[in-house]
């Protein structure tokens, strides 16, 4: 049995990735396998990133999760891009996972910071285990 690659696709900050990701939401409602909200820190300010995980097509091992990195202050009230992003769930009946997590200006290498977030998301059962 092929393993299981569970890998981050990165879409940029601005306010048309965060279009994008709720497009692809829509046209992929029945992939959806969770929408996640992490918050992290950096010098004393919060950020957002957000993400969606889509189940594998088929009988293909790819387990995309598409992300808008670091790019939303966390700022009450929210802004109008992670509202976007909390509208468009709230049309396709989704509660999205809200994860506090290292923020990736600690890592040297994104891929090690992405590594991470899976590791996290493993841990706490929120995607598939490895095959």
């Amino acid at each position: 049995m092929l393993s299981l690659i569970q890998r981050f696709i990165e879409l940029g900050k601005g306010y048309g990735d965060i279009f994008e990701l709720c497009e692809l939401a829509r046209v992929n409602k029945n992939r959806i396998h969770r929408a996640f909200i992490f918050t992290s820190k950096k010098e004393n300010k919060e950020y957002c990133s957000i993400a969606i995980a889509l189940k594998p097509i088929n009988s293909a091992n790819f387990f995309p999760i598409y992300i808008c990195r670091e790019g939303i202050p966390n700022t009450n009230p929210i802004t109008q891009r992670l509202s976007t992003f909390q509208a468009t769930l709230d049309e396709l009946k989704i509660i999205p996972i809200q994860l506090e997590i290292k923020h990736s200006s600690i890592y040297d290498d994104k891929e090690l910071f992405y590594q991470y977030v899976i590791g996290v998301l493993r841990l706490n059962h929120l995607i598939p285990p490895l095959q």
